[in-house]
């Protein structure tokens, strides 16, 4: 099996931090995205990176790389540990594996081709050393794999259909499917896809979770289940009293401007938030939309508006800041 140097392929140190990887894997996987780069080895070099990545992003695969390096996914599927029998086997260390992938080839001809230290037989007695677990991970099933998915507001709550594009890290080729977004939904929550994680050996693949992010709204602070809008109300509006609508998650909704109203004062509308965890989304298990008045003047007078104005300063006892 050879080697593949998964930081010399990002072009980091051995010691770089997740944000670090994380940069050079998108500065590279744009450079040679094949529908950017049209050069022959462009798609070859884009899986190298997406493959480099998959293991480096994460905590548990890199330090299984840093250790067994190539044969880190069969480590992994034996928990991490040496087989039986092989404690005595030179993996290397820092990366340099022992003078480079011989020794990982040596390896892998014991286990599958040869007898390995202490076995009595060729093929069938070295793959038997590896015990009921084995390095297929129960038979060579393939491994979960998670992805980001983000929505709006707006789908969080209602959910609904959504068509996903992935491309697989390692082999470049990409698929479509159509998830199901439940209703009311939660940040970091995650949806699961079964069979559409990674290929294992005997053809049976893992699971894909989808883990939710909810997209930022202009229009939206989200405080727990929440929400926090502004409404826009003129002068007279705040101090005769009227009707404004507000925009919520189901659409429009018409409230009432109490007369008498600053600057800073909230109108509740219950049941228009985001939903409650694990509740349905009818309103009563949803939170609130607070809607804080925002009182708003005109940046240019009309002569007769000035006038208006000037009168009432005259007429009006009312100070703000006494």
């Amino acid at each position: 099996m050879d080697y593949k140097d998964y930081y010399a392929i990002l072009g980091v140190k051995k010691d770089a931090p997740e944000d670090e990887i994380q940069k050079a894997y998108r500065k590279l996987a744009r450079k040679f995205h094949p529908d950017v780069n049209k050069a022959p080895e462009a798609e070859t070099k884009f899986k190298e990176i997406g493959e480099a990545y998959e293991v480096l992003k994460d905590p548990d695969k890199r330090q299984k790389y840093d250790q067994y390096g190539s044969a880190w996914k069969r480590a992994q599927q034996t928990g991490g540990g040496v087989p039986p029998g092989w404690e005595g086997f030179d993996f290397g260390q820092g990366g340099g594996f022992g003078g480079g992938s011989g020794d990982f080839s040596s390896f892998f001809d014991m286990l599958f081709g040869g007898a390995r230290p202490g076995a009595r037989g060729g093929r069938g007695a070295g793959f038997q050393g590896f015990g009921a677990q084995g390095f297929g991970g129960g038979g060579g099933a393939g491994g979960d794999t998670e992805a980001t998915i983000s929505l709006s507001l707006e789908e969080a709550v209602r959910g609904g259909k959504r068509e996903i594009t992935l491309a697989d890290p390692n082999t470049g080729q990409r698929k479509t499917l159509s998830v199901r977004i439940p209703e009311g939904v939660r940040a970091g929550q995650r949806i699961r896809l079964a069979g559409q994680g990674q290929a294992g050996m005997n053809g049976q693949a893992g699971d894909l979770y989808l883990k939710i992010e909810i997209e930022p709204d202009p229009r939206y602070k989200v405080d727990g289940t929440n929400l926090q809008t502004t409404v826009a109300v003129t002068p007279w509006e705040a101090a005769l009293g009227a009707d404004a609508e507000v925009q919520t998650l189901d659409g429009p909704v018409r409230v009432r401007i109490p007369a008498g109203s600053s600057t800073g004062k909230r109108i509740r509308l219950r049941g228009r938030g985001l939903p409650q965890a694990g509740g349905s989304t009818g309103e009563k298990d949803r939170g609130d939309l607070l809607a804080e008045i925002r009182i708003v003047v005109p940046e240019k007078l009309s002569e007769r508006e000035r006038e208006l104005f000037e009168q009432l300063a005259e007429a009006s006892s009312f100070r703000a800041r006494s």
